[in-house]
C-alpha cells in the first residue's frame, strides 16, 4: 500500500519558489504593495526626503574619533597616522552638516504637525541608516512627529538607526523599488553632502523634473555651497551647452537650516497647501475646510 503524499504548499507559501529567479516578480511587487499598505495604514500623505552621507557624525562623535586616534597611535606608521588624523579632522569639519540636518528636520516636523489635515503631511524620510539619515530621523523624532526610514540590504554601513518610527521602518532588497518610494510621496528633497548614492538620487530627481516626468512640484534643496561647489560645477553644464540656464532653477543652494526651512515652508505652502505662509493663521483654517 502506497503512502498518501503530503499536500504540496500553495505557491505563495512555497519559499524555494519565492526565493528563485521565477519568483522575482512577486518579490518586486511585494516591495511595492507592502509599503503602500503601511503608508495607508499610518496615514502618510507625503514626505520630505533627506539625503546625505552615511559616514558623517555629530560634533561629539567626530571629536571622540579624533581623540581615539590621537590616544592610540602607538605602532601606527607615520604616513598612515597622518591620513587617519586628516580624515578625523575632516569629520569634525563636516559634523556641522549632521547638526544642521537634525535641526532642519526638527523645524520642519514641528511646523508640519500643526497643519490641520486628516493625514500626516511632509513627513521627514531618509534612507534609514547612520550619518545624515540618522540626524534627520533624530530631529523629527525629537520634534514629536512620525519619521520614515527606507533601508536597504548592503554589505556595509547600512543598518536602521534607532530614531525611525517603528511602524515606518522599511527594508528593501531592490534599489529601484526603494528609489520609487523616495520619489513617489516626496514633495521636497534636501541634499546634504554625500557620496555616489547622494549624487545618484539628486540627479535622478533633477532629470525627472527637467524632462517633465513629475506630476507634482518637488522642491529641491542642495545644502552646503562650500561642499557642493567643490564637487559639482553646475554652471559648467550650462557653459558646455549640456543643460539650459533655466535648468539651474530646478534647485536652490542654501547654507543654513533657517534658510532651508523658509524655502521649504513657503514652497510647500504655495504648491501643496494652496496658500502663502505669510498669512498662515488665516489660510490654514480655510485649507482645512476645503481639503478633501
Amino acid at each position: 500500500m502506497t503512502d498518501t503524499p503530503k499536500a504540496a504548499p500553495v505557491a505563495y507559501q512555497n519559499e524555494p519558489f519565492l526565493d528563485s529567479p521565477d519568483g522575482r516578480i512577486l518579490r518586486i511587487l511585494a516591495e511595492y504593495q507592502e509599503p503602500l499598505a503601511r503608508f495607508r495604514r499610518e496615514q502618510i500623505q507625503d514626505t520630505v526626503v533627506f539625503f546625505g552621507s552615511a559616514r558623517l557624525h555629530g560634533h561629539k562623535d567626530a571629536a571622540n574619533a579624533l581623540t581615539e586616534i590621537e590616544n592610540n597611535h602607538a605602532g601606527v606608521p607615520e604616513a598612515e597616522l597622518e591620513k587617519d588624523l586628516k580624515r578625523a579632522q575632516a569629520g569634525i569639519d563636516m559634523a556641522r552638516y549632521y547638526e544642521d540636518a537634525r535641526r532642519l528636520a526638527h523645524m520642519l516636523t514641528k511646523w508640519s504637525i500643526t497643519i490641520p489635515a486628516r493625514r500626516h503631511r511632509f513627513v521627514v524620510t531618509t534612507g534609514g541608516g547612520p550619518g545624515i539619515m540618522e540626524a534627520a530621523n533624530l530631529g523629527a523624532h525629537e520634534a514629536g512627529g512620525k519619521t520614515i526610514g527606507l533601508n536597504i540590504q548592503l554589505p556595509f554601513e547600512q543598518h536602521p538607526n534607532p530614531y525611525i518610527t517603528a511602524s515606518l521602518n522599511f527594508q528593501f532588497h531592490y534599489f529601484f523599488m526603494r528609489k520609487f518610494w523616495f520619489a513617489y510621496l516626496a514633495k521636497g528633497l534636501v541634499i546634504f553632502p554625500g557620496g555616489f548614492g547622494t549624487m545618484d538620487e539628486l540627479f535622478e530627481i533633477l532629470t525627472l523634473a527637467q524632462t517633465d516626468k513629475l506630476a507634482k512640484k518637488i522642491l529641491v534643496i542642495i545644502y552646503g555651497s562650500e561642499y557642493w561647489n567643490r564637487i559639482i560645477n553646475f554652471q559648467a553644464f550650462v557653459d558646455a551647452g549640456a543643460v539650459s540656464q533655466e535648468d539651474l532653477n530646478l534647485f536652490k543652494i542654501v547654507d543654513s537650516a533657517d534658510e532651508a526651512f523658509e524655502f521649504l515652508r513657503e514652497g510647500l505652502t504655495k504648491y501643496h497647501l494652496g496658500g502663502t505662509p505669510k498669512k498662515e493663521r488665516e489660510v490654514l483654517p480655510e485649507i482645512a475646510k476645503t481639503r478633501p
